[in-house]
């Protein structure tokens, strides 16, 4: 019975991730009420404390978006990729990185999309090779960055399993994997595919003097665009708050109140922090609050927020109901070969298209197993597996801004431009990352 209520979660997640957004957390509610009043498993606590993370640092970084900041960001990058055009390959990937590690989602890379496609076709370089990368590099990124959902909730469900884990310990690991699964994958593309003159579908679209004009005679830039001064300033004062958690993080002294007492938890710090400044960057800009609901980060943020709110209150239930017959059963095999929880992580990131959510379902499941602590952190960046159906929204952009057509989907669905660079990135950052946590976490 046990495997058949499990079958059902998984028919369960793939229905609502066929709606995507929205339409997997609600679709997963259908499957809570099912759980608790059929298969009558007791409901835990749905996940508040991630969702009050997204929350604010969402709110945050809309505030940031509404007031310029993230065009600003856009205009540094481009400028960058167009100082070493003939680079773009190796460049773009690491770009669209730092975007995510800043603002902790990977949402606010489209509009640098087209203009790494740009730069490339310009340069006679086949614009697949940055694109995918970049596309991937955004979302590797999320177990990196210090105010990711995913980042604190790891942090949160660790932090009293020793002194050596904290914050800046967690990043110590994480992002010099992620780093290097990201120099591994644009190592990579900077040969994969045919040279654009060798290639035939381009060639032949080429021929068609619609797409041709549109491939030759259109630019993608930022550059244009004079941008006020409040929107550097909103930039300086984000970075501000980013480096502020870090050090608090790095002082427990800080927020410990009273004498002896134990500090206070670094989720409830960040979500302080992000609605802090984010009022701070409202007031110092002067932004017009009511632009905030209508960025893409606001927008993507509150779908994500839903999304986990529905698969982790329903995939919770299930584990904590199962995990007694799961234990006895899976504990050997994860002893014996612990690789395989990585492989587990990977899984249902494909499922839930969410690393966050895939940290809120899988990560109680790797300590009630009694797995350490340093393989858990090590093995983080496993929980990005969604590039491995294409029907992600970074992805499917991705797709439609290349203009050459060499970002494609295969014929064959499962071939398509961000397959391999994905499998690079995350199996060598995994590799890394679980070296990395024996030595630091230990």
């Amino acid at each position: 019975m046990l495997y058949a209520e499990f079958l059902f979660l998984l028919i369960v997640l793939y229905i609502g991730s066929r709606f995507g957004g929205i339409g997997l957390g609600v679709i997963s509610g259908i499957g809570l009420v099912i759980e608790v009043f059929i298969f009558k498993m007791p409901p835990t606590s749905p996940p508040i404390t991630v969702m009050l993370i997204i929350l604010a640092v969402v709110t945050c970084a809309s505030i940031l978006e509404a007031a310029g900041g993230l065009k600003y960001m856009l205009q540094v990058a481009e400028r960058i990729l167009r100082k070493n055009p003939k680079r773009v390959t190796l460049i773009a990937p690491f770009v669209t990185y730092f975007m995510t590690f800043l603002l902790g989602t990977g949402h606010a890379v489209y509009s640098i999309m087209p203009i790494i496609g740009d730069v490339a076709l310009k340069n006679g370089i086949r614009p697949e090779r940055p694109m995918a990368a970049a596309s991937v590099a955004s979302q590797i990124a999320i177990t990196a960055s210090p105010i990711s959902a995913a980042v604190v909730y790891y942090l949160a469900q660790m932090a009293n399993m020793g002194d050596n884990i904290n914050l800046v310990s967690i990043l110590m690991v994480t992002v010099p994997a992620t780093l290097f699964g990201t120099l591994m994958m644009s190592l990579y593309s900077l040969k994969r595919g045919k040279e654009l003159d060798q290639d035939e579908d381009y060639q032949a679209r080429l021929k068609d003097p619609i797409w041709r004009d549109k491939i030759i005679n259109t630019t993608a830039t930022s550059l244009d665009q004079k941008l006020p001064n409040s929107a550097r300033n909103a930039v300086l004062i984000f970075l501000l708050s980013i480096v502020i958690i870090v050090i608090i993080a790095m002082v427990p002294e800080i927020r410990t109140l009273t004498e002896g007492g134990k500090p206070i938890s670094m989720s409830v710090i960040i979500q302080m922090m992000m609605l802090a400044f984010g009022g701070i960057i409202l007031i110092a800009t002067k932004t017009d609050p009511q632009k905030v609901p209508n960025g893409v980060v606001f927008k993507s943020g509150m779908v994500a927020a839903i999304a986990i709110f529905g698969i982790a209150w329903m995939s919770d239930t299930y584990f904590q109901y199962a995990m007694p017959q799961f234990k006895s059963g899976i504990i050997d095999v994860v002893t014996l070969h612990p690789w395989t929880f990585a492989l587990a992580l990977f899984i249902v990131s494909v499922v839930v298209n969410s690393q966050a959510a895939t940290a809120r379902m899988m990560l109680p499941v790797g300590l009630a197993l009694g797995l350490e602590p340093a393989l858990l952190i090590g093995l983080m960046p496993a929980v990005y597996g969604y590039f491995f159906i294409p029907n992600y929204p970074s992805d499917i952009a991705t797709v439609n801004f290349d203009t050459s057509g060499t970002t494609k989907i295969g014929k064959w669905y499962f071939n398509h431009s961000f397959m391999s660079v994905g499998l690079i990135g995350v199996i060598s950052a995994c590799c890394l990352g679980y070296v990395l946590g024996q030595l630091i976490i230990g």
